[in-house]
């Protein structure tokens, strides 16, 4: 048994041990900043918010703390107190419902993820197939790539209204603005990509007079899977952003971009409210992004540095 096979025996075994640990190191990275922000928040809070009350208590309760100082970007409509952020949650979403502002964001985030979702799918699909186009074609990359990163200059917000006018006040304009905030990642990752395959692999599917779809289902789409999936965790979360940033203008009432511009309106008397939704689109993009990730770790299973990062 030579050394090389050993090492690579030890580096295999080593591989799934270190895996878990990896992951318990990020947990726990993780949980320590949740921790610290909170301390941060609250601790600005207690030395110059507002006087502190009892949780949702409303204005002119009796004073449970009276911080020494006086910060104005602490107070109570800048920063409320996290505690009161969580239990509202558990309060109506308007006066008089039956359900509760959980329930509330739940339901208007599916509906936006429905939209990124489709937005993700076909943004990832003309990326895929402009990446396809520009590596076969290297006049058509000189010619059109500039444009394609000139695109992404023009801010989303500019472009949304036009957008919605042309497409109209429905889930498609939605859709199309998630589309175009995807297919750039797509498209530059994979250009990239499907060039990165080993150069002797394909010299020797030419020598075999291997065809162009060949070559790119057997040695170049193989190769991207890495930078696709790279590409795809961006354009996820891209795409939550898209759809919340089209609802509005495309006055769509189901989802989370119409909500918060809502609570927006209501920001000085209920500005928890407001603070809990962009929590929740937060956690929106978050498990988003997770969903991509779990694929890229089904699909790259058994590949170097696959279950990482």
């Amino acid at each position: 048994m030579t050394i090389a096979t050993v090492t690579q025996g030890g580096l295999a075994a080593a591989a799934p041990e270190r895996a878990p640990a990896g992951r318990r190191r990020r947990a726990v990275i993780a949980i320590a900043v949740v921790v610290a922000v909170v301390v941060v928040w609250e601790g600005l809070k207690f030395l110059g918010g507002t006087p502190w009350r009892a949780p949702l208590a409303q204005p002119g309760s009796p004073v449970l703390w009276n911080p020494p100082f006086r910060w104005a970007f602490v107070n109570d409509l800048n920063l409320p107190h996290i505690w009161n952020i969580g239990l509202t949650f558990l309060e109506p979403w308007q006066r008089g419902a039956n359900r509760n502002v959980a329930q509330f964001l739940f339901d208007a985030a599916l509906f936006t993820w429905r939209e990124a979702a489709l937005g993700f799918a076909l943004g990832a699909l003309v990326g895929l197939v402009l990446a396809t186009v520009f590596v076969h074609s290297r006049l058509l990359e000189r010619a059109f790539v500039p444009y394609v990163v000139a695109s992404q200059t023009v801010p989303i917000i500019a472009l949304a209204p036009m957008i919605t006018y042309a497409f109209g006040g429905n889930v498609a304009s939605v859709v199309v603005i998630a589309t175009y905030l995807t297919f750039f990642p797509v498209t530059i990752a994979m250009i990239r990509g499907l060039r990165s395959l080993d150069p002797r692999a394909l010299e020797l599917t030419r020598s075999f007079a291997a065809s162009s779809w060949q070559v790119y289902r057997k040695l170049r789409l193989p190769a991207s899977l890495p930078y696709l999936f790279t590409a795809l965790k961006i354009a996820a979360t891209a795409s939550i952003v898209g759809a919340i940033i089209g609802e509005g203008p495309g006055g769509i009432a189901n989802g989370l971009g119409r909500v918060i511009i809502n609570y927006n309106q209501y920001y000085i008397t209920e500005p928890e409210k407001l603070w809990a939704s962009i929590i929740a689109s937060g956690l929106l993009g978050v498990t988003f992004y997770l969903i991509v990730r779990a694929a890229e770790v089904a699909v790259l299973r058994g590949r170097p540095g696959a279950t990482e990062g």
